[in-house]
């Protein structure tokens, strides 16, 4: 069994103190400011994972300090580590399906069909929808980013629009979608982990969720309001023209898309439905596609082989396009197994640094410190939501998020009369919501990876995530829509 801080008998293993466990924290939060402070939108690429690695040395030795042996540290880190293998192997996937897609010709397909149909002066709003809508009936944000999101954005590249705006506006949408389906992972698992059952968990939901989402979108509504509608006009044409000069578009392209996400509402394994989807895209590629694939291979005395290299390349290294248009060009040079590698990085970094954090005993302190200042039903919200946000940042895992302060306030929830659908509707407002806004957890780290935003760029622009932790503390302080527990009638 492996030896933990609460499980020791080691008379020479002494508890971890608020003092010590804020200590990593401290040098983390500092070296991270610093980090966006020297490297900007950059500190993703190295700057943050160096950061996160100090943390882990500084709470390793705090650890040691309070007589923790180095080896079982070592072990946390490893078992740590394991838990974000599955998210790895689905970034990998996703890398490797957005490169088919643009090499297929799905993405630009579903760009210029965008660009027809979404006015500038709703392009926000709608966004926001459109993710919602999909990934309501799927139940997957990630799923919704990789396919619909990143359209959307090469949309807005393609009207002259924000893509940090954009990004924020999927996030937004893919979120609520997410958090609201029954379909969802973390909306089955907040109520098994606080104790109620599904439905009743999401009716409970959207007495914050839904003045959350229109509160987003009436601020992307405000925000479109005042675009220059006819200098986004000046570039549509141009970048339509651009469009089908170097991939052929119609609707047939569209295909991977729809298999990919019957396969997700069907419940299919995220891993071989990314996979399908791409494989779809690879077929098309080679139907359709052929003199865009021919010219990335540069070598076209042999059709067969310059297909092959073609199509191979752009599975590990992404498609690269060269248009003359910089734009266009920036937005389809992407995908590949290759693009995720520092996105990868950053989440190994991110899972060390909270795996000694827990192991040695360090974030059970800091959350039963927080339980001190619970005084009330208010403050006990307050402190559910703080936590499940303090985790995301601290773990970089939502389901860590949900999973641990659940079990920590389950008890405190039952001793104060409330029904436990207030914990699981308190974890689904901060813990999933707020995962995507934090660089380093990989929620946030994915959805940077693959819309091609830095998470921090557009942070100010997912109002949606921003605005529900915030109803949901309201809604404990003032006591509204705070179901008692009802004791069960004899039978």
């Amino acid at each position: 069994m492996e030896l933990t801080p609460e499980s020791a008998s080691d008379s020479s293993l002494r508890p971890a103190t608020v003092k010590q466990a804020l200590i990593p924290i401290f040098v983390l939060i500092s070296l991270l400011s610093f980090s966006v402070f020297l490297f900007g939108a950059d500190a993703s690429q190295g700057a943050n994972q160096i950061a996160l690695i100090i943390g882990a040395v500084v709470a390793s030795a705090v650890g040691c300090s309070n007589g923790q042996d180095w080896q079982q540290i070592e072990n946390a880190i490893i078992t740590g580590i394991t838990i974000a293998l599955k998210p790895i192997l689905i970034l990998f996937s996703v890398g490797l399906l957005i490169g088919s897609w643009i090499l297929s010709g799905t993405v630009p397909t579903m760009i210029y069909y965008s660009l027809l149909i979404l006015d500038p002066a709703i392009f926000y709003a709608a966004s926001c929808i459109i993710c919602g809508l999909i990934a309501l009936s799927i139940g997957s944000s990630w799923t919704v980013a990789g396919t619909v999101g990143i359209a959307l954005i090469g949309a807005a590249a393609g009207l002259g629009l924000s893509v940090e705006i954009t990004a924020g506006a999927i996030v937004s949408g893919a979120y609520f979608g997410d958090k609201m389906s029954p379909l969802s992972e973390t909306t089955n698992l907040a109520p098994a982990v606080a104790g109620t059952d599904l439905f009743s968990h999401i009716g409970h939901m959207v007495w914050t969720t839904i003045p959350s989402i229109v509160i987003a979108l009436i601020l992307y509504i405000i925000i479109g309001l005042n675009i220059d509608t006819d200098s986004s006009a000046s570039d549509l044409a141009a970048t339509m023209q651009l469009i089908q000069d170097n991939f052929t578009i119609n609707p047939f392209m569209l295909l991977p898309v729809l298999a990919l996400l019957i396969m997700a509402q069907k419940k299919f394994p995220p891993i071989p439905t990314i996979l399908g989807g791409a494989l779809i895209g690879v077929v098309l590629a080679l139907s359709f596609q052929q003199s865009a694939v021919l010219s990335l291979a540069g070598d076209t005395s042999n059709v067969f082989l310059g297909l092959f290299k073609g199509t191979w390349q752009t599975l590990f290294d992404g498609f690269s396009l060269s248009s003359g248009n910089e734009t266009l060009d920036d937005l389809m040079t992407r995908g590949g197994m290759s693009s995720m590698l520092t996105t990868v990085w950053l989440i190994l970094c991110a899972m060390v640094f909270g795996a000694v954090m827990d192991h040695t005993g360090l974030l059970q302190c800091l959350v039963d410190y927080a339980l001190s200042f619970v005084h009330s039903t208010g403050s006990l919200i307050a402190t559910t939501v703080i936590t499940c946000i303090g985790a995301n940042i601290i773990t970089s895992d939502q389901y860590i998020a949900i999973v641990l302060p659940g079990r920590m306030y389950k008890l405190e929830f039952q001793n104060r009369n409330l029904d436990p659908k207030n914990l699981s509707r308190a974890l689904e407002d901060s813990g999933t919501i707020t995962s995507p806004l934090i660089p380093w957890n990989t929620c946030g780290a994915y959805m940077a990876g693959t819309l091609g935003v830095a998470t921090f760029a557009y942070l100010p622009y997912c109002f949606f995530n921003l605005v529900c932790p915030v109803v949901s503390m309201i809604y404990g302080y003032t006591n509204f829509k705070i179901a008692p527990l009802v004791a069960e009638q004899p039978a």
